[in-house]
């Protein structure tokens, strides 16, 4: 009998489709309400942090150097008051095969899929991970599709992303290119089904634990170079996957003081899904239209619990404009003679603020750098944004609006960051956990799991439920 292809259809056959391609049965770790056993779940990779690392070894991955920004500190210090102004470092991701951290995610996932005896694996993205899959896949003979949202709907893509189709191409995968919508999923779906290829999720335990080691390198570099652990980690912040790892590798090295600051670009006011604000954001990740809906929600992910939880671990989040990210980069290639990507920029230019407001003898650290290439540059990225009609201007940057204007500083003292309410956003959490999971009265477990999920308190909690109407 011919499946039903549906739309409908496989969207009800998704935690099927998902058990199949994954090799997790996400319903054991299932409480029936909003809880789950998140660290149960995150064991199931059956792996431990060091076995990870000889894993993403075999494939050069990880060990990249830790780098003293020396002239951006000394730039910050002239801005900062008399005594401020941290020691700014970056953690060079970009040194990993395929150019960014996310090599850290493929290697463990195409590691696993090749031990179970799949065939080829499939990631739904259209950053850095597709090439950082597809570069896994290959050193380990496995075929490999990259599912792709590219264009709206007159078939224009950006620069960045079609730079990063090409990266994936140039690794041997199939890059299968979609228009802004649902399809995405939907074509994930089909193909995992079709396939029985292993589903290279980042969200999968899998793909964050890859992640753990770079923040257990970060400590471990530190304490061999400074005798101590960083002050703080900055760490951009999408999906959360990021965040996440990085955090739980920094716990487990035993570096409970380090703070954990995530950072977006802000895009306040644009739609991830509109097919006419798509174009009109010069930011494919690590910004807050990623940023602050999987932060409320995990689970929008493309797996039944997502491993990904940034508000688990997060100490506080800021954002910065698009025009202080794009100046950030020129800024780190004409006095450090490092030229690296968009999206570690944007975390760099929250630290280049945030050591403002340190003392001097206080170390912070950018988390990941990305290559950078082709249509991931700024000049194309601001010439594209010209062509969709936002106009580009030096002033201040915060009167950007995203979708209508890049703003780039005047000079270093106009870069700044927001401060976000993270209460608010542990609210918003709370209360789509609410709604999503239809519950109508909270168990002890769930205000257990929530507590630990927002890093907050029962207390919190439970007023966030009194808001809400919902029984405990």
């Amino acid at each position: 009998m011919t499946r039903d292809m549906s739309y409908e259809a496989v969207m009800a056959r998704r935690g099927e489709i998902m058990k199949k391609a994954i090799g997790i049965d996400y319903d054991v770790f299932e409480s029936g309400s909003i809880a789950f056993d998140y660290e149960r779940m995150m064991k199931e990779t059956g792996y431990s942090l060091q076995e990870i690392e000889e894993i993403q070894k075999r494939t050069g991955v990880g060990n990249t150097p830790i780098i003293e920004l020396r002239n951006l500190t000394k730039l910050a210090r002239k801005f900062a008051p008399k005594g401020k102004g941290a020691r700014i470092f970056i953690k060079d991701e970009a040194c990993n095969p395929s150019g960014s951290f996310k090599a850290r995610r493929a290697a463990t996932s195409c590691y696993h899929a090749k031990k179970l005896g799949y065939k080829g694996v499939i990631a739904a993205t259209s950053g850095n991970y597709g090439a950082a899959v597809a570069s896994q896949a290959a050193m380990q003979g496995l075929k490999c599709i990259v599912v792709q949202e590219c264009y709206d709907s007159r078939g224009v893509g950006q620069p960045e992303i079609i730079e990063k189709a090409r990266a994936c191409e140039a690794y041997g995968a199939e890059v299968v290119q979609l228009s802004v919508g649902p399809e995405l999923f939907y074509t994930f779906l089909v193909l995992l089904e079709e396939t029985g290829f292993f589903n290279a999720s980042l969200y999968s335990p899998f793909g964050i634990a890859g992640v753990e080691t770079l923040g257990y390198e970060i400590s471990m570099q530190f304490r061999e170079k400074e005798g101590r652990d960083p002050d703080a980690v900055v760490i951009t912040n999408a999906g959360g996957g990021n965040l996440t790892g990085t955090a739980r590798g920094l716990l487990k090295a035993g570096a409970i003081d380090t703070k954990i600051i995530g950072a977006s670009v802000s895009l306040e006011g644009l739609h991830m899904a509109s097919d006419t604000q798509f174009n009109r954001k010069s930011f494919t990740t690590g910004h807050t239209g990623f940023g602050i809906p999987f932060a409320t929600w995990p689970d929008r992910s493309d797996v039944p619990r997502s491993a990904a939880r940034p508000l688990r671990y997060i100490d506080r989040y800021v954002t910065v404009n698009q025009g202080s990210v794009f100046y950030m980069t020129e800024l780190l290639a004409q006095i450090e003679g490092l030229e690296r990507g968009p999206a570690g920029n944007t975390s760099l230019a929250a630290a280049f603020k945030l050591a403002q407001e340190m003392d001097e003898d206080q170390i912070i650290v950018v988390q990941e750098t990305e290559y950078t290439g082709a249509g991931k540059h700024i000049n194309p990225q601001l010439t594209f944004a010209k062509e969709n009609g936002i106009e580009i201007i030096i002033g201040d940057p915060a009167d950007e609006v995203p979708g209508k204007n890049i703003i780039l500083p005047k000079d270093p003292s106009y870069v700044k960051t927001q401060e976000l309410d993270l209460d608010r956003i542990r609210r918003s959490y709370i209360r789509n956990a609410i709604n999503n999971m239809n519950v109508t009265e909270a168990t002890q477990e769930d205000i257990e799991f929530l507590a630990k999920d927002t890093k907050s308190s029962i207390e919190f909690v439970k007023s966030i439920l009194d808001e809400l109407g919902v029984k405990y």
